[in-house]
């Protein structure tokens, strides 16, 4: 029996071309080998088998910026030597500017940098391994200001895939990042409902169905970017989505002096623990939409606190406050 390879054997029957054939020959057989390569493809996928995952091929940067498309967005991406933004540095950085509009729709890109800064320590053996910048790398590199000052500066929102993270980092590194509104697409999305089961950049670029180069800056700011824009039947993308969500004011309210044993409920609340060391106060403490505060705070008076004029204290957060450190 023939095995489902064999649909594709006699696709395209090779031909060998000498050295010296002309260009546009050349090209023909490319465009012949590559609807042969979408064949196998889409037959492949039709089985129900197989998953197919397509090497991300980053989009090029416009010649001439569309006026219906207003606003500028930049995607950012960071490498780090670590975790903490007060104590580590960065080692690289990548942005990616495109003009969006509106309702979220996606133009064109319209800039790209990408730039690698020697830090003044050694990387850590572990930040090599998972970035695969090394200190010959870096050695006399240095990310130039006033490339990313252009990009950053027309922006009216930076994206970053986790946003908690790469802010603090990029507001201690320049003050050109200060005044700009931030938007995570890790947590002001709604993945799950889209049908993804995790947040993890990797993953969604793979389950959009694609494969790319991960933890270097700029491919990981092109990639994210293709999944944004992506859209399926008759959902708005999730960029469309991040763009609202952007817009809506929050609110961080601390259950401070909350009881003990009343914890467990609160983290399954979904509420997080501050140890105080961040500038938060010490306490358990969630971030909501402004619109359900009323309701958040009658949970803590009647079900935590079991006090009615209990008064924790609140936070009111816009798209320039959140993210920060």
């Amino acid at each position: 029996m023939d095995s489902q390879l064999d649909l594709f054997a006699n696709a395209l029957s090779p031909t060998v071309e000498k050295a010296s054939a002309p260009a546009q020959s050349r090209s023909r057989r490319s465009q012949a080998v590559a609807r042969s390569d979408d064949e196998m493809v889409r037959k492949l996928e039709e089985t129900g088998n197989y998953r197919i995952l397509r090497r991300h091929v980053a989009r090029p940067v416009a010649a001439v910026r569309r006026p219906e498309f207003s606003r500028v967005g930049v995607i950012v991406d960071t490498e780090t030597t670590g975790l903490n933004h007060r104590n580590d540095e960065i080692i690289e950085i990548g942005a990616v500017a495109f003009t969006f509009n509106d309702d979220g729709a996606v133009g064109d890109i319209i800039g790209v940098y990408g730039g690698l800064q020697r830090p003044s320590k050694p990387i850590p053996p572990e930040i090599t391994r998972l970035t695969g910048i090394t200190d010959a790398l870096v050695e006399g590199q240095f990310i130039d200001i006033q490339s990313l000052r252009r990009l950053i500066e027309p922006a009216d929102l930076i994206i970053a895939h986790n946003a908690g993270f790469d802010r603090p980092f990029c507001d201690a590194f320049s003050t050109i990042f200060a005044g700009k509104a931030w938007a995570c697409s890790v947590s002001e999305i709604d993945w799950s409902a889209r049908g993804f089961e995790g947040t993890k950049l990797g993953y969604l670029v793979g389950q959009a169905g694609y494969f790319h180069e991960g933890h270097r800056a700029v491919d990981d700011c092109f990639a994210l970017l293709e999944v944004l824009d992506q859209q399926r039947a008759t959902e708005e993308t999730p960029f469309s989505e991040l763009y609202r969500a952007s817009q809506r004011s929050r609110v961080r309210i601390f259950a401070e002096h909350s009881p003990f044993d009343m914890k467990d409920q609160l983290k399954a609340r979904g509420y997080r623990w501050s140890d105080g060391s961040d500038g938060r106060p010490k306490s358990w403490w969630i971030e909501l939409d402004e619109d359900d505060l009323s309701e958040e705070l009658h949970y803590l008076r009647s079900d935590i606190y079991q006090w009615d004029e209990a008064d924790p204290p609140t936070l009111h957060l816009t798209a320039f406050d959140r993210f920060r450190a």
